[in-house]
């Protein structure tokens, strides 16, 4: 089997309400799900997700190539594109790609990708993470009372601007899942949104009111050293690495002691996740996937060692999409149908095609101007 094209189409997840954090909201809830569909000389297609918008670049190291070469064909994609630099769109690329690589390679087994990566169980333990900084309280607590009916016991919040309104949605999400569990567990993510000094004395106002699990994201990706000081500094755990792209990045982490979750973007690819796990099992730290539509990364994180939890962000799937997979028992049941367990409904995707707006400008430290304040001057 050699792989011969790819086409790349896009589709659309409604979330039913606003999602977003600190960095921005998209208040209409409807984001775009970029699609990477892998050819074969064979007719077998593998299925990518994430955005891809650098796959020329990253195409002609695989084609040609069998699809079952897929860890070399991963190194093979970073090394084409080295000298011109393999992070931001370029390493997204490479994790649809490699995606589709593992799609086919479990397709062509004819079993789940969770299989063929070697896990046992088809249940991967998960936490409820509604994106939900532009919820009001009310709706903030009916949203996590349905992971609730869902069998979910652990949830993580969206915050870092008002820590007073962020204790008290911690507390009552707390109260709402505890229909489950007398314990249940709380996240807390600000998106890099901290300075160490803000994230210490936040983080000690939040553990005087409740068990705190982790902390994530408190400060900038890159500040090793920073991560340091808040894990010390804090009984909860910090939790980290999602934006992080190859395991180089992660070593600095490692080596100052500066996270106690390893986190890794799903994002980036199932290849991606893999090292990272291992990488993180033999520094005797737990691994824990970042959500992403349909859950890909569930597959594998269902076969390594370390997995502690997987983010789940929402129930509902993007349009024109069926994947074999349950969200119930506070956690991802994956089914048996072949690869990834994703079909891809071409003609209705193009029949509907809505925009999506999830790339909105902004971050951390913007914020609208105030009347009358000028940010250039006058001419």
């Amino acid at each position: 089997m050699k792989i011969t094209g790819y086409r790349s189409l896009t589709t659309v997840h409604d979330w039913g309400r606003p999602i977003g954090d600190v960095n921005g909201l998209v208040r209409s809830g409807i984001t775009d799900v970029p699609i990477l569909l892998l050819e074969t000389d064979s007719g077998l297609t593998g299925v990518g997700l994430g955005a891809h918008g650098d796959i020329a670049r990253v195409f002609p190291a695989v084609e040609g190539e069998d699809p079952r070469a897929v860890t070399t064909l991963y190194d093979r994609m970073l090394a084409h594109v080295f000298k011109s630099g393999h992070a931001g769109a370029t390493y997204g690329a490479i994790g649809a790609v490699d995606m589709a690589l593992w799609d086919l390679k479990a397709k062509m087994a004819n079993e789940p990708l969770w299989r063929t990566l070697g896990a046992r169980d088809r249940f991967v333990p998960g936490y409820a993470s509604g994106l939900c900084m532009g919820l009001e309280d009310d709706a903030l607590y009916a949203l996590y009372g349905e992971w609730a009916d869902r069998g979910y016991t652990s949830a993580k919040i969206k915050g870092g601007r008002d820590i007073e309104r962020d204790i008290r949605r911690m507390l009552g999400v707390r109260e709402v899942l505890k229909r489950n569990s007398p314990r249940p567990a709380i996240m807390f993510d600000v998106n890099e949104s901290w300075s160490r000094k803000q994230a210490v004395r936040h983080i000690a106002e939040i553990e005087h009111h409740l068990d705190l699990t982790w902390i994530e994201e408190p400060v900038r990706r890159w500040d090793a050293e920073g991560h340091a000081v808040i894990t010390r500094a804090s009984k909860c755990a910090v939790a980290t690495g999602e934006n992080l792209t190859g395991l180089d990045q992660y070593l600095p982490l490692f080596t100052a002691g500066a996270v106690d979750v390893v986190q890794a973007g799903m994002v980036w690819g199932i290849t991606h996740f893999n090292r990272v796990a291992a990488a993180a099992h033999a520094h005797n730290l737990p691994v824990s996937p970042v959500g992403y539509n349909g859950n890909p990364v569930a597959h594998a994180a269902a076969a390594v060692p370390n997995l502690l939890t997987v983010e789940v962000q929402d129930w509902k799937v993007p349009y024109g999409l069926t994947i074999d997979q349950e969200i119930a028992d506070g956690g991802i049941i994956l089914g048996d149908a072949p690869g990834l367990g994703i079909e891809v409904n071409e003609a209705a995707i193009a029949a509907k095609r809505q925009s999506g707006q999830w790339n909105v400008a902004g971050g951390p430290h913007v914020r609208p101007a105030r009347a009358g304040l000028r940010l250039v001057p006058e001419s």
